[in-house]
């Protein structure tokens, strides 16, 4: 389960346009802010994490970007865990998991990584329906 953002003391979102250079600018910030957060580079959730985050972005990109033309990636974390979101306007809410509980689709690497050290994937609809949002968490 994903924790209440409210309770991880790190906390940072960035809003950025859905287009291609969003994915090296959302890489580049987690980057920068788990090391502000003193989560090292050569942590072992780290290059997953990275991987995971592209992916999402990418998704974004690829299938959302003509119904929502910005992309909102939240980042969290606790001495704990990593938490990381990709949000979009597009209300297409895709399933992270096929019938017998493995990765669906593109999303599939996101799945296995995510599940590799013991994390949670939770795909998330706006209220509105227009919208969705991608939780991954991880343990630190």
């Amino acid at each position: 389960m994903t924790p209440r953002l409210d309770t991880l003391p790190y906390r940072h979102v960035l809003t950025l346009p859905t287009e291609p250079a969003a994915v090296r600018l959302a890489r580049e910030t987690a980057e920068q802010a788990l090391a502000e957060w003193g989560v090292a580079a050569h942590h072992p959730v780290v290059g997953p994490a990275l991987l995971i985050l592209s992916e999402l972005v990418t998704n974004s990109v690829r299938h959302a970007a003509a119904a929502s033309p910005q992309t909102t990636v939240i980042y969290a974390a606790s001495p704990e865990c990593l938490v990381l979101a990709v949000h979009d306007r597009h209300p297409h809410r895709p399933r992270l998991y096929g019938p017998s509980g493995t990765g669906a689709g593109g999303l599939a690497t996101v799945v296995e990584l995510t599940h590799g050290p013991g994390g949670t994937a939770v795909v998330r609809g706006d209220a509105d329906g227009l919208g969705k949002s991608v939780w991954i968490t991880l343990p630190l």
